[in-house]
């Protein structure tokens, strides 16, 4: 039921009839809240203690030249605080002066006109941003690859980036393409999808895209680009993965030739040398060998020529001697008077050498003094034995 609708008493929205704890009238509020205004800054009384009101505007008439100082004053100084500011490691202040572009400030603590004179907008130009672009695109033998691109990009630029272009993000993207059909465009299919050019192609893009982002004045700087991936369409990609297979074989086998190469050369080489070496040492060798013959035969004949007899005769036993003391024969003078008895000693430590280890074999398969081999052995020792007694 409203309050003021009949039946419904003296009761008010906010109250609950004749009660007396409702709350205050709003016009004693306003006008005790003039009375502590007009005190504080020294408004005049008239006669009686009365209290002189402006015109009907309810607010103070008598405030004293320092107390309008003195908001002047405070007024001042919090508009003039206000135009302190502090920009960050990474970020750039844009000073913008009634809207147009003033000043670009640096790392630290700035103080600017504050507003609405100029006003400061804050731009990170450390924060690297990144974008995806995937696209089917015609190769140079009019073949179609699938490509997924992701490029790399920061703000280096504050002022050209927030006032140069419109839409910065929109313009790298559009620019992104254009420089990836361009370079697709000029390759072959194998060269794109073997993962050893993609590096190549990379660079090329970026190249291209710094370009075109330098000339549309963005203001945006190109970190890096990278090709994510890269292959043919779905319907011949088994295909494809089946040539890729054969081109990793064909580089494998490649490298283990090569390696074997390595291996095997080295050493023939080395075995060349070698025997080059020894070639001209024996060369060397032959000589000095012929050189030391000629040079021997020449002081021989010079002595020949001094004493022949006494040069030949020397001639003839070095000769003698150097061909007996290479057999095993004895020659003896059997004309002597004197009978000499010679023992061949070497031939019998040479024969029991040999004889020793038939002997002991004998001795441990346990043959008897019957047995027919030292029967033989006895009958070469009697014909040695006759044949040294015809001897002497």
């Amino acid at each position: 039921m409203a309050w003021n609708q009949p039946g419904g008493g003296d009761r008010d929205p906010w109250g609950g009839g004749n009660r007396n704890d409702g709350p205050p009238d709003l016009d004693e509020v306003v006008k005790n809240l003039q009375k502590k205004l007009g005190g504080l800054f020294g408004k005049s009384r008239g006669n009686g203690g009365g209290e002189s009101s402006g015109g009907g505007g309810g607010f103070p008439s008598g405030i004293g030249g320092k107390g309008v100082a003195a908001l002047l004053v405070v007024a001042a100084a919090v508009w003039a605080a206000s135009g302190f500011y502090i920009v960050q490691p990474a970020e750039r202040g844009v000073v913008l002066r009634f809207g147009a572009f003033g000043d670009v400030t640096q790392p630290g603590p700035n103080w600017h006109i504050p507003y609405p004179i100029e006003e400061v907008i804050k731009v990170n130009v450390d924060n690297v941003e990144n974008f995806q672009v995937e696209a089917h695109m015609l190769t140079r033998d009019e073949n179609i690859v699938d490509l997924e691109l992701k490029v790399q990009y920061r703000i280096s630029a504050p002022e050209t980036y927030l006032f140069r272009d419109f839409a910065p993000e929109k313009t790298i993207r559009d620019a992104t393409e254009t420089t990836l059909r361009e370079v697709v465009g000029q390759n072959p299919l194998d060269s794109i999808i073997v993962s050893e050019n993609r590096s190549q192609i990379a660079d090329a893009v970026e190249q291209g895209l710094r370009t075109l982002v330098e000339r549309y004045q963005t203001g945006l700087e190109i970190v890096g680009v990278n090709i994510q991936r890269a292959g043919a369409p779905p319907a011949v990609k088994e295909a494809f993965d089946d040539v890729n297979k054969a081109r990793e074989d064909k580089e494998r086998f490649e490298n283990k030739a090569e390696a074997y190469a390595n291996e095997i050369v080295p050493r023939a080489r080395g075995a060349s040398a070698r025997r080059l070496e020894d070639a001209k040492a024996y060369r060397a060798q032959v000589i000095a060998e012929a050189e030391g013959e000629s040079a021997r035969f020449l002081s021989l004949l010079g002595e020949y020529k001094r004493a022949p007899e006494v040069t030949r005769q020397r001639l003839y036993l070095e000769t003698v001697e150097q061909v007996y003391s290479d057999t095993s024969k004895v020659v003896m003078d059997t004309n002597s008077s004197n009978n000499l008895t010679y023992i061949p000693l070497d031939q019998l430590m040479k024969q029991r050498t040999r004889t020793a280890p038939q002997q002991e074999q004998f001795d441990d398969l346990g043959t008897t003094a019957a047995d027919p081999g030292d029967s033989q052995a006895t009958e070469r020792v009697d014909s040695r034995g006759s044949r040294d007694r015809r001897a002497r």
